[in-house]
């Protein structure tokens, strides 16, 4: 049990909102809605997935409907695979089937394939009305469910269809994570060795300290909890300065550039997100490496603690022309240069548009 409730406010120059983190908090969703002010009677549409749905969805919509309002369920299926067109449709239609207005609210119960769904769903729906973010994954936790950033993938690439729209709270219930699988939970961590890399030294070497980072169980509870608030308030100053990643929110796509070739050309759901973040962080580490943005140890230091994490660390095997053009056509593209978020070391990296092909193909060919 984590007994004290936290607040995290992400202040945007609009739509500022809240992140609670605690213990059972899940079961306040109805009194939170109400102090968001929405008046009793709402229509509300709730999104999860069957492994969430099953253990949590029961008390979560009786909650809902003990505050006062109408709420609905969804249940879709939530791999990387499914987060297409086509379930953004199948939201929209239980959207039309509820009725919901533009007062109404989408909320999202589950991981990030969900929350990014829900997210541009309601982003769409009635040209956008109010969600909010219920994670039930490490990684959805600490990264997806905060900042506003919605989407689904196209089969050339991951989360080119998307939309900002931010939350209008988000519901962080650590105890969730007690049914999350070992792996998601493994991959959630890539995404907080992430932060650490990228601004938070003293996070990076806390972790380090850490005898095993494989498992919720293996962990203090304290630890999970501060690495979570951290990440949040990590993300939420980031998210602040930047909202529309006009600048350095970039630098939160740290190992993500070629974390989503990997996904994308080993076919969606071969590798977790997280998983595939890993491996990018290694990439971009060892291409660091091999043009002089940081020094040997940092790549060990980096490389060491994602493998404590049990996560995979080799790149494989995919055919470097492809790679290629799958990078050429990220999103993160700019004036037809990719951007590479390069590490200078533990706790410092720098946004880099000037990276040649004949750099990335050399250091393809040696992997």
């Amino acid at each position: 049990m984590y007994q004290e409730t936290s607040r995290i406010k992400v202040n945007l120059v609009n739509n500022s909102y809240e992140v609670l983190v605690g213990s059972q908090v899940i079961y306040s969703i109805g009194s939170e809605i109400e102090k968001l002010k929405i008046p009793k009677g709402t229509k509300i549409l709730v999104i999860s997935n069957p492994d969430v749905a099953e253990p949590y969805s029961k008390l979560f919509i009786k909650n809902i409907e003990d505050s006062g309002y109408d709420p609905k369920l969804l249940v879709l299926e939530a791999g990387e695979d499914q987060k297409t067109i086509e379930s953004i449709s199948l939201i929209h239609n239980a959207a039309y089937e509820h009725q919901l207005e533009r007062s109404s609210l989408i909320i999202a119960l589950g991981g990030g394939v969900i929350g990014d769904m829900t997210g541009f769903a309601a982003a769409t729906w009635l040209r956008g009305i109010g969600f909010i973010q219920v994670p039930t994954t490490l990684l959805s936790m600490v990264d997806a469910s905060v900042g506003g950033k919605t989407g689904v993938n196209h089969p050339k690439g991951k989360n080119l269809i998307g939309a900002f729209h931010q939350p209008k709270l988000v519901l962080v219930d650590i105890d969730t994570l007690k049914t999350l699988p070992q792996r998601e939970f493994r991959s959630g961590m890539a995404e907080v060795i992430k932060y650490g890399v990228i601004g938070d030294n003293e996070l990076f070497s806390r972790l380090e300290k850490a005898s095993d980072l494989k498992s919720l169980k293996a962990l203090d509870k304290d630890l999970i909890k501060s690495i979570i608030i951290k990440s949040i308030k990590t993300k939420a100053k980031i998210v602040e300065e930047d909202e529309k990643e006009n600048g350095i929110r970039a630098i939160l796509n740290y190992g993500h550039t070629f974390g989503h070739v990997v996904e994308a050309l080993s076919g969606y759901g071969n590798f977790l997100h997280g998983e595939a973040v890993s491996i990018g962080m290694v990439a971009i580490g060892e291409l660091a490496l091999q043009l002089n943005y940081w020094k040997p140890q940092d790549l060990t230091r980096q490389n060491e603690l994602l493998i404590k994490a049990g996560l995979p660390t080799d790149w494989p095997k995919l055919d470097k022309n492809k790679v290629i053009r799958s990078l050429q056509g990220d999103k993160k593209v700019k004036e037809g240069n990719i951007r590479f978020i390069m590490p200078h070391e533990i706790g410092k990296v720098e946004i880099v548009s000037n990276i040649k092909i004949e750099s990335i193909v050399s250091y393809l060919e040696k992997s």
